[in-house]
């Protein structure tokens, strides 16, 4: 896994628990009000969740063979 997936799955997984914490009333992202709160983790889980699933993660054993093989051709970086 290289660390833009790695960086990807990190904030998506941190912004789902803060959403989870939200969601039964426990301390949300600290020093913002409730409401501000809510909204901010909200706007956060939106962008991680989006970002995660729009770029292409090479996770599994078949995606870094295609990654390999799309390397090979210069097709990417």
């Amino acid at each position: 896994m290289d660390k833009a997936t790695l960086v990807r799955t990190l904030l998506l997984f941190l912004a789902l628990a803060n959403q989870f914490l939200v969601t039964f009333g426990l301390n949300p992202i600290p020093g913002t009000e409730e409401t501000w709160g809510e909204i901010i983790t909200m706007i956060i889980t939106a962008a991680a969740s989006a970002w995660a699933w729009f770029k292409n993660n090479y996770v599994t054993l078949k995606g870094k063979q295609q990654k390999t093989v799309l390397k090979q051709s210069k097709l990417i970086k």
